[in-house]
């Protein structure tokens, strides 16, 4: 058959596939291959996208899994299209939502969320610096089934939120709370603004209080690099009973006597992550802690050096 009587794939071909198969085809791709012209492929296409049960998980942490964070992530320009995304994927779900698992969104669409989202139970919005206590309030209010939540690396959350999702959503049971590395910034400079860099939150043992108070339920923590202090820890120890895993990664403010003296009391952790350093006399003098070889009894030196 030559060139000229072959017969060809015209898009009403596509279109004319039924709905149910559409569907059917489209569940089995991945988001990010749904995103990338599936959706535009003709109208019928296009509308089997917008079916709800597609959107009861919105998954795009694998887009963000890189070794080299980009610059373009933390522009405004950026987020306003993961704002877009989010807000078109919470429209079509029509309530299914139960997952979402993003980057670099605002209060703009997490507003939408906690508006037409009641069923969600997964909420993980790491990096994002213009999420603020007014959406996280609304979140807490509305989204009553939330068993997870990840609210690393956004340093306009104070702990004030903390207190309203421990009080509103008895069901969460994963906290994940962790900071960039303060102690040494270098592996974010360059790509993330300074002035963020710099707004690592310093009310540690405020966000602990919270956590105890509020999160008695919770068996996972994580708090790298966070600055509570000793007292800090042992209100989580106290209020969180049920912890089964603890990562302290990084919380340069407690000693090894510290963490051994507060999860005494935890007897259901099965794994808890210290944070081991070794601080270099270019970065806290001797005379602060009088002789160096009390640095072996702060901080475990085994693990990796700063």
């Amino acid at each position: 058959m030559n060139a000229e009587t072959e017969p060809k794939e015209s898009e009403s071909d596509w279109g004319e596939l039924t709905r149910e198969l559409l569907i059917n085809i489209l569940s089995r791709l991945s988001v990010e291959d749904r995103w990338r012209g599936t959706m535009m492929v003709c109208k019928s296409w296009f509308n089997a996208f917008k079916e709800p049960s597609l959107h009861s998980v919105f998954d795009l942490d694998p887009q963000f899994d890189s070794p080299l964070e980009s610059t373009r992530w933390w522009t405004p320009q950026f987020e306003a299209k993961i704002d877009s995304m989010l807000q078109s994927v919470v429209k079509w779900a029509q309530s299914s939502l139960t997952q979402i698992r993003i980057r670099h969104c605002s209060d703009r669409s997490l507003a939408l969320v906690a508006q037409r989202c009641p069923n969600i139970e997964v909420l993980s919005i790491r990096s994002c610096p213009r999420v603020t206590d007014d959406s996280m309030s609304k979140i807490a209010l509305s989204c009553k089934k939330l068993r997870e939540l990840d609210i690393s690396y956004c340093y306009e959350i104070s702990h004030e939120s903390l207190v309203l999702i421990g009080r509103n959503c008895p069901n969460l049971k994963v906290l994940k709370r962790n900071f960039m590395n303060w102690l040494d910034p270098s592996q974010h400079q360059g790509i993330v603004p300074n002035e963020y860099l710099n707004a690592c939150p310093q009310d540690g043992d405020d966000e602990a209080v919270a956590i105890a108070n509020s999160m008695p339920d919770l068996k996972h923590l994580e708090i790298r690099f966070s600055k509570l202090s000793a007292k800090g820890l042992n209100s989580i120890s106290q209020g969180c009973p049920n912890l089964e895993f603890l990562d302290l990664s990084g919380c340069a403010n407690l000693t090894s006597r510290d963490i051994a003296n507060s999860s005494s009391s935890l007897v259901q952790l099965k794994e808890i992550k210290k944070p081991n350093f070794y601080i270099p006399r270019s970065v806290f003098h001797t005379e602060r802690y009088g002789h160096w070889s009390l640095y072996d009894e702060r901080f475990q030196t085994d693990i990796f050096r700063i």
